[in-house]
C-alpha cells in the first residue's frame, strides 16, 4: 500500500521537529544548584568559593583587622564576604575556570580590597601586608564629595566620602551602586560603613561590572573573557592583573611607571596568593600597569561636562530648531519637544559608565578621588 503524499509530509514535519527539539536540548547549557551559595547557573557546576577558600584562610589574609589599633574592629568577617560573594558566584565571580584560576581571582579581588583598606606600614607588627580591612570609611574627610548631577543629585546634609571595601566616593557613584544593589545609597551612603555584607557586595559589583561602554570588567580581563584590540595592544593594555588596576583606577595608578601605590596593590595580591597556597610564581602575565596607557580618563571629564553643560544646551538647541521648522504647526510640535526635553534631561547614559577612580594611597584616610 502506497503512503499518501499528505502522510509523508506529516511524517517529515514530525521528524524535523523532533530533531530540532533534540538539538535544542543538547545545546541548552546545564545549570547546577549548590544551595544558598550558588544556584541556577552553569558556573554553579564548578567549585564554589567555600570549596577552596575556607574561613581560616580569610583570617590569615586579614590577620590584624581586629587588633585594638585597627579602625574597624569587629566589622569585617568571612561570613559577610561569602554572603556577598553568593550574589555574584552565579555570574562567574570565583567560579570561572579551573581551580587555580578561581583562587587567583579571589586573591586578586581581595588584593585590591586589602590595599585600599590597609593601615599597615613598614615596621607594623606582622608586616605591612597583614593589615588589610583595617578601615571601613575615610578618616577625616576633607570635603563632602557632592557634585552637580541630574541623575543622582546630592541629598541635603549627606556626605559622600569614601566608604566600603573598595571605597565609594561622590554622590553619582553612590547612586549608581545603590541602583545596582537596589539599596538607597544616595540617601544613605552610611550603609556601607554599617553593613559589611553590603560593603563587600558594592566592591564585588564594581569588580564584575564594566564601568563604561565598550570596556570590559576587571573580572573579564582577569579570567580571560576579554581579548585586546589592536589599539589595546599598542597601548599595552593586555589581559592580567595589571589591567584590573587600569579599569578600577585609571591614571591615578597606571601609566606612571613603577610607583609605590601600584606596587602596593601588586604586593597584596602576591602575598595573598602565597597564603592561599597558590604561590606568587603563578601571579600571571602582565602583572603591572606601569606603562599601560590609562583608559577612560577622558570619558570622566566628557561625562561630567556633558551632564553639567552640554545636555541643557542641547535641549534648548533642539527646542529652537523644532519651533523654527514647525512654527505653523507649533501646537502639534509641543508634545514632541517636551518628550525630547525630558528624554535628554533624564536619560544621561554617560553617567552609568563612569570609570572608577581611586587615589594612589593605600591608606583609607588619604583617599580623595572620584571613587
Amino acid at each position: 500500500m502506497k503512503a499518501r503524499p499528505a502522510t509523508l509530509l506529516l511524517l517529515l514535519v514530525v521528524a524535523v521537529t523532533a530533531a530540532g527539539v533534540a538539538d535544542a536540548s543538547k545545546s541548552k547549557q546545564k545549570t547546577c544548584d549548590k544551595g544558598w551559595e550558588c544556584s541556577g547557573s552553569v558556573y554553579c557546576c564548578n567549585e564554589t568559593i567555600t570549596d577552596y577558600f575556607p574561613a581560616y584562610q580569610f583570617e590569615n589574609l586579614f590577620s590584624k583587622r581586629n587588633t585594638p589599633v585597627a579602625h574597624a574592629v569587629g566589622f569585617w568577617d568571612f561570613q559577610s564576604f561569602i554572603t556577598a560573594a553568593a550574589l555574584f558566584e552565579p555570574l562567574g565571580f570565583g567560579t570561572t575556570g579551573d581551580k587555580q584560576t578561581k583562587m587567583k581571582e579571589v586573591a586578586a579581588f581581595l588584593g585590591h580590597v586589602g590595599s585600599k583598606t590597609s593601615c599597615g606600614y613598614g615596621v607594623a607588627t606582622g608586616g605591612p601586608l597583614s593589615w588589610g580591612l583595617c578601615y571601613n570609611h575615610e578618616m577625616s574627610p576633607s570635603q563632602d564629595y557632592c557634585d552637580p548631577n541630574y541623575l543622582y543629585p546630592c541629598i541635603d546634609g549627606v556626605q559622600y566620602y569614601g566608604r566600603g571595601a573598595l571605597p565609594v566616593y561622590w554622590n553619582y557613584n553612590y547612586g549608581l551602586v545603590g541602583d545596582a544593589l537596589k539599596v538607597d545609597l544616595l540617601s544613605h551612603p552610611e550603609y556601607l560603613e554599617q553593613n559589611a555584607t553590603l560593603a563587600f557586595q558594592a566592591a564585588i559589583w564594581r569588580w564584575m561590572t564594566p564601568m563604561r561602554k565598550k570596556q570590559p570588567s576587571a573580572h573579564d580581563v582577569f579570567v580571560g573573557n576579554w581579548k585586546p584590540t589592536k589599539n589595546d595592544t599598542l597601548s599595552k593594555r593586555l589581559p592580567g592583573f595589571g589591567l584590573t588596576m587600569n579599569i578600577l583606577y585609571g591614571d591615578n595608578i597606571c601609566g606612571q611607571g613603577y610607583i609605590d601605590p601600584m606596587n602596593n596593590i601588586i604586593s597584596h595580591y602576591q602575598y595573598y596568593l602565597d597564603l592561599m597556597g597558590v604561590g606568587r610564581q603563578f601571579s600571571g602575565d602582565n602583572l603591572d600597569c606601569a606603562e599601560q596607557r590609562a583608559g577612560g580618563v577622558s570619558l570622566i571629564m566628557y561625562s561630567h561636562l556633558w551632564s553639567m553643560y552640554m545636555i541643557p544646551t542641547l535641549v534648548f538647541v533642539v527646542e529652537f530648531i523644532v519651533y523654527m521648522l514647525c512654527f505653523k504647526l507649533c501646537a502639534k510640535a509641543v508634545p514632541v519637544v517636551l518628550s525630547i526635553h525630558n528624554w535628554l534631561l533624564f536619560h544621561d547614559d554617560t553617567k552609568i559608565y563612569l570609570p572608577a577612580h581611586v587615589s594612589h594611597s593605600a591608606q583609607y584616610s588619604r583617599e580623595s578621588k572620584t571613587w
